[in-house]
């Protein structure tokens, strides 16, 4: 196994893993590998910590970290400030490869190198389950709220972990996400089109997915009709 930085010459191999990763899983299709896409030219990239993961040769795993940041309370020492924060994702596993340990053994390798750069906090919406394996809790924990979510609500979802003591400082904030995470939905036609390069699959609604996509697929199997879109 290896670990090394993403490559020009690997980002269509890394593009398509991330769609096989994320295909129905939380919505009918994915749109996360054309978000990556976007996100080489974006600002908010770090190329520094863009890195792959081999198995034999093969890329098997893909993790990208971007810049965001946190709107402090009113309150808090530095009235009115944003302070830097950071986040990542998507992080790909190929499915040949799942639950065997590997995306914890990327994540980990890379959050360390995050902490080299001097990376103090990080905040990211997952899997509780799995992430707190790597370190995270939920942010509502460190009174880091989420954007567009009530303020005193637990956000299952929503994770954070300090990575350099002392840089939260006990503060309290709004996490606002990078723009970039948002691109396929504010350019359906261009998502359409480089999607469309990609072989085809059937998308579907399933259970596990995000509320209204779930809730479609409930709607669906009540009235034993086909999921796919």
């Amino acid at each position: 196994m290896n670990i090394r930085l993403e490559q020009p010459k690997d980002y269509r191999e890394v593009e398509y893993l991330t769609r096989e990763a994320f295909w129905n899983v939380y919505r009918p299709g994915c749109t996360e590998h054309y978000v990556l896409n976007q996100y080489r030219t974006n600002p908010d990239f770090i190329p520094e910590l863009d890195f792959v993961m081999e198995l034999d040769g093969r890329i098997i795993g893909h993790v990208m970290f971007s810049r965001a940041e946190i709107v402090l309370d009113n309150d808090c020492p530095i009235e009115g400030k944003i302070l830097p924060a950071w986040t990542f994702g998507p992080i790909s596993i190929h499915p040949d490869y799942k639950r065997k340990g590997y995306g914890l053994k990327l994540l980990s390798y890379a959050i360390e190198k995050a902490r080299e750069m001097g990376i103090g906090i990080l905040c990211m919406e997952g899997n509780i389950d799995f992430y707190k394996h790597a370190g995270f809790d939920l942010a509502s924990k460190l009174n880091i709220h989420y954007h567009d979510m009530p303020r005193d609500e637990d956000v299952p979802f929503f994770l954070a972990q300090e990575l350099i003591p002392g840089y939260w400082d006990n503060r309290k904030g709004t996490y606002c996400p990078p723009k970039g995470y948002f691109v396929a939905d504010e350019n359906p036609e261009a998502f359409e089109t480089f999607d469309s390069t990609f072989p085809k699959k059937v998308k579907e609604f399933n259970e596990g997915q995000l509320p209204p996509f779930a809730e479609k697929a409930k709607i669906l199997k009540q009235q034993g009709k086909s999921l796919e879109l």
